[in-house]
């Protein structure tokens, strides 16, 4: 019997100021409050608490058939625990329902995996704490930012504890075999790989709404349609998307809401199919074959490693310089620095550097013009952040030699 597993990325950074030259030294503050407030209120009512409302209808009106996952970064807890408490009750109320589960991902939504297996860890460990404070349950199924996966990552995912992790299915990987199963990573024994059906995913995610697509306009019974011409052989069809998929990428008036309302019944219409979370379906689908991807791929893979976030030296430059902080920013042993430069890791600010940045998904999270006002903006935060670790240092230096010399320590 072929499940469907539908995961839901839930992801909103802190929006940066707009920070000139001449703030650096003087203003120390880095977010822009008010864009952050109006950009979680807009999308919680636009987006999270319709489309919580109709999954938590679908699950109720199924007896509990229907079963949804989602990926919410620490970040977007943070935020929504500030200006949105009751979009946090709401994913509460849903996963009170035993049909939902949380997966764990970096807490920024960073690049960490790429860069620093010690900050990758910890943000992990920052993460799962998060998810258990607020939903009560430890995650068991990893997604990396961006589905950024390599056969290395899989092994260091495994030896946290995890029993699977999220990767994107592509092609010269496969080299024709199917998508919809379960695979293992190369000597990495039965640690479960899901692989996510692009095509069918990008269906909903970016052809919904589009009028020259020839499947235009897609309905529920379609789509369902689509799922169930699956053999049986089929294991697992992993659908993957961005939340904001539902109400803001894809308007309320493009049907999008429809769609997911109607969707659930008629994908069980046909008995041979069922929903299911990551967890069960690894538990059901014990991996008989290998993904082998020696080299990193990702959601966004166009045939060269991570190429989204690294296509042009704005981007290389940006990530040498933010990890490069990485032994200051511990050193300071302030909870307030390093979580600014944690913040500072989020993929975000890398996508805006990139010349796919302006793409109409990317325009709600993006406020510059260009990727090199982007550019100059985050490099003008970062040389800020710099010289505050830097004086953070010297001042602990100074307050040492003094103690020290006076019998204090």
């Amino acid at each position: 019997m072929p499940s469907l597993c539908l995961y839901f990325k839930v992801h909103q950074p802190y929006r940066l100021k707009e920070y000139s030259s001449t703030d650096v030294t003087v203003s120390h503050y880095y977010e822009d409050d008010k864009a952050n407030e109006t950009a979680i209120n807009e999308i919680a009512d636009e987006s999270y608490l319709p489309a919580n409302k109709i999954i938590l209808s679908a699950i109720e009106e199924s007896e509990r058939r229907f079963k949804v996952s989602y990926s919410i970064s620490g970040v977007t807890l943070e935020l929504l625990q500030r200006y949105r408490p009751d979009v946090i009750k709401s994913f509460q109320e849903l996963m009170a329902t035993g049909c939902i589960e949380i997966l764990a991902e970096t807490y920024y939504h960073s690049l960490s995996s790429l860069h620093s297996k010690k900050e990758f860890q910890r943000q992990v460990e920052n993460h799962t704490a998060i998810i258990k404070k607020i939903f009560g349950k430890y995650p068991m199924v990893f997604r990396n930012t961006a589905l950024i996966h390599n056969n290395e990552l899989a092994r260091s995912v495994a030896g946290l504890g995890f029993k699977g992790i999220l990767c994107e299915g592509i092609e010269r990987i496969l080299q024709g075999r199917n998508v919809n199963k379960v695979y293992a990573s190369p000597n990495n024994g039965d640690f479960g790989l899901l692989l996510r059906n692009s095509t069918l995913s990008d269906d909903i995610a970016f052809r919904f709404d589009d009028r020259n697509w020839s499947e235009h306009p897609l309905t529920a019974d379609k789509f369902a349609e689509w799922i169930h011409s699956h053999p049986e052989s089929a294991e697992v069809i992993n659908l993957f998307m961005d939340y904001e998929t539902f109400g803001t990428h894809k308007k309320e008036n493009s049907g999008i809401f429809d769609f997911l309302k109607a969707l659930p019944a008629a994908i069980l219409s046909n008995p041979s199919f069922k929903f299911n979370t990551p967890s069960e379906a690894l538990e059901m689908y014990y991996p008989k074959d290998i993904y082998n991807a020696p080299q990193t791929i990702s959601w966004e893979d166009k045939g060269k490693e991570n190429c989204v976030w690294t296509e042009n030296a704005m981007q290389n430059n940006t990530l040498k310089k933010i990890y490069h902080l990485e032994k200051i920013a511990l050193r300071s042993n302030s909870e307030r620095m390093i979580n600014t430069w944690g913040k500072l890791q989020a993929a975000d600010y890398l996508y805006h550097m990139g010349e796919e940045s302006n793409s109409e998904n990317e325009k709600q999270m993006n406020q510059f013009n260009s990727p090199q006002e982007a550019y100059q903006n985050y490099t003008n935060i970062i040389t800020d952040f710099e010289l505050i670790l830097i004086n953070n240092e010297i001042n602990k230096s100074k307050k040492t030699s003094f103690t020290t010399a006076f019998g204090l320590l």
